[in-house]
């Protein structure tokens, strides 16, 4: 079970990578901000998948506070690319 949580985790990192240089490429502001939320996701799943590795609990509770963060996170940035940066 340990190898197959290590081969997780090692996929989720090359995951990350791919996701990472898809941000760095990408034109569209939209592109940008989708890449981020699944940068977001697969961050979570990572230290998810790392609690269960590590037999930490407390990770877990990291990996739903970051969700919450990332969650508003895109919610106020989105926000903010569709008013062009302007408060009514």
């Amino acid at each position: 079970m340990n190898t197959l949580l290590l081969i997780t985790l090692w996929m989720l990192v090359i995951a990350m990578i791919l996701s990472f240089f898809k941000l760095v490429i990408s034109k569209s502001v939209w592109d940008r901000i989708l890449m981020l939320n699944v940068l977001s996701t697969k961050a979570i799943l990572f230290v998810a998948t790392l609690s269960f590795y590590l037999e930490q609990s407390f990770l877990l509770d990291i990996a739903i506070t970051y969700g919450i963060i990332g969650f508003l996170t895109m919610t106020l940035l989105s926000k903010f690319v569709i008013t062009g940066g302007s408060e009514k």
